[in-house]
């Protein structure tokens, strides 16, 4: 990250090249600053967050509990805010990301930033002083990785930005367990491991069909770097790695069969949508299975995140293997 300091003093510069028409022409309302906050992106962060929560052993207060998910909330929303603040020469131009409050010009870029380092700030210290400060820390971490990591060091340099800027969007349950038990265990290393693994061929699958978006303004995508093929192998691979991982939570005893039998099939059902983007590859047709396999993948951690929540909501009694 040696570039890194550089490439900020050097961002008021990378500014001029965003359009003239993005200059202010309106005042922003407040759904203009809940989409600086990437309300999707928060809600999935949330709900594994909450899924962490429910399924760590010890007891948390309600309240406490509510409160560790406000600071995670408060936490992503900042760290989304941080992004389009730093990328906002580059959503400009963009077809995906043309629309955000910045290039539309209702938010200027050193809004957001303000509204971003505040919301880290004050996210953080709330976790730490009304939760624990292991979760604050992990909170921190989160933040930090997906700002400075992702956004700054690896988006623009390398074609595996995806693969270890996702590290940043799989900490969230580990923050919600650490909650609740002031530690980090191996089984919230699990559920880090189910998202880390997931999110090369989720966001592989997206970038697939927006490929010419991020070839217009230099960002090195796996597909603009090595290929569409290559992609479509890759999303292949990672998603026969990542089927297996998603079994974890069974095995080392903290899900039961009910978890186990949603994990399988969800598996199948991605492994045959990785197979389909493998295999077409011309034309329209590409651009459809891509697309499904895309929105299939959002669904598919929701579910299989939703099928442990039931689990430990319902308390019903894991089934650990006879061999542990």
């Amino acid at each position: 990250m040696s570039g890194l300091s550089s490439e900020i003093a050097d961002l008021g510069a990378r500014r001029q090249e965003i359009p003239a028409s993005s200059a202010p022409l309106v005042a922003a309302d407040l759904n203009d600053y809940v989409a600086l906050l990437k309300p999707g992106v928060m809600s999935l962060v949330l709900f594994t967050a909450l899924v962490g929560l429910m399924v760590a052993p010890g007891h948390i207060h309600p309240w406490i509990a509510i409160v560790a998910l406000i600071c995670i909330a408060l936490g992503a929303g900042a760290a989304g805010a941080l992004n389009m603040w730093y990328d906002a020469d580059i959503d400009s131009r963009m077809r995906r990301t043309a629309k955000r409050p910045i290039p539309r010009g209702v938010i200027e870029p050193g809004e957001a930033l303000g509204f971003g380092i505040v919301l880290s700030c004050g996210s953080v210290l709330m976790m730490g002083v009304t939760v624990n400060w292991t979760a604050a820390a992990l909170l921190a971490l989160t933040i930090g990785f997906y700002v400075f990591v992702y956004t700054m060091w690896l988006k623009r340099r390398s074609p595996q930005n995806i693969v270890i800027g996702g590290a940043a969007g799989a900490f969230p349950p580990m923050v919600g367990w650490a909650a609740v038990t002031g530690t980090v265990s191996i089984e919230s290393v699990i559920l880090f491991l189910i998202i880390f693994m997931w999110t090369p061929p989720h966001f592989w699958a997206l970038a697939l069909y927006r490929s010419d978006d991020y070839a217009r303004v230099g960002v090195p995508m796996l597909p603009v770097v090595a290929g569409l093929d290559e992609t479509r192998k890759q999303i292949l691979i990672y998603s026969v790695l990542m089927v297996p991982v998603t079994l974890l939570p069974w095995v080392f005893g903290f899900a039961g069969l009910g978890y186990l039998a949603v994990a399988v099939v969800l598996g199948i059902l991605f492994l045959v949508g990785a197979v389909r983007v493998y295999r077409e590859r011309q034309g329209e047709a590409a651009e459809r299975v891509a697309r499904r396999l895309f929105g299939y993948s959002v669904l598919y951690l929701f579910l299989l995140f939703a099928a442990m929540l039931v689990e430990s909501a319902a308390k019903l009694a894991p089934i650990t293997p006879a061999w542990l």
